[in-house]
């Protein structure tokens, strides 16, 4: 069993940053890929990055690439998103969630784990 809880979220102008922070319990934490996903009102989830247990391999949607960075510390059992020239669309609950052993996957149904999400908002 893995637990995920999100921080970091807020109110931020256009153009700003955020880092957003999704700490896991348990002592498995290395052994899981992660993602990081979106939902916004009305829309579906989708996935916005994900990365491997071991940090080496890394996957970006076409809508952040370039603008957000997704980390993880396994001695601190925690994964990152750092968010840069954040854009009013992406307004939206973030969600952390741990996934396939191994390597990430971009579906959603692939992750078995899922923190309780984090908001991000921007706007002026």
């Amino acid at each position: 069993q893995v637990q995920l809880v999100e921080s970091g979220g807020g109110l931020v102008q256009p153009g700003g940053s955020l880092r957003l922070s999704c700490r896991a319990s348990g002592r498995t934490f290395s052994y899981y890929s992660m993602g990081w996903f979106r939902q916004a009102p009305g829309k579906e989830r989708e996935i916005v990055a994900a990365i491997n247990s071991v940090g080496d391999k890394i996957y970006y949607a076409n809508s952040v690439k370039g603008r957000f960075t997704i980390s993880r510390d396994n001695a601190r059992n925690t994964v990152y998103l750092q968010m840069n020239s954040l854009k009013p669309e992406d307004t939206a609950v973030y969600f952390c969630a741990a996934g396939p052993l191994g390597a990430y996957s971009t579906r959603a149904d692939s992750y078995d784990y899922w923190g309780q999400g984090t908001q991000v908002t921007v706007s002026s």
